[in-house]
């Protein structure tokens, strides 16, 4: 299994919560530095609380099952907010 194939795998345990709020989350790219790229799509897309969903949420999920990975960044602006 690739890296990326491993990290949408963790995507897809925690798509349920997201899909429940009319949301979805698609993975872009994991860089060479260890840091995933995703895309917050429906609700999530331009909700002000998608940095929250994001941090709290996803990249702890992904970094609890992969410690290597470095952080989770989305290449929506509104969810690049900093908190």
């Amino acid at each position: 299994m690739t890296l990326i194939e491993r990290v949408e795998a963790l995507i897809d345990s925690i798509r349920p919560y997201l899909l429940a709020d009319g949301g979805n989350i698609r993975v872009v790219d994991v860089t060479e530095d260890w840091v995933v790229k995703v895309e917050m799509l429906g609700a999530c897309g331009d909700c002000p609380m998608s940095a929250m969903t994001l941090k709290a949420g996803v990249e702890d999920a992904i970094k609890l099952a992969m410690p290597e990975i470095r952080s989770v960044v989305s290449i929506n602006p509104i969810a690049e907010t900093v908190l």
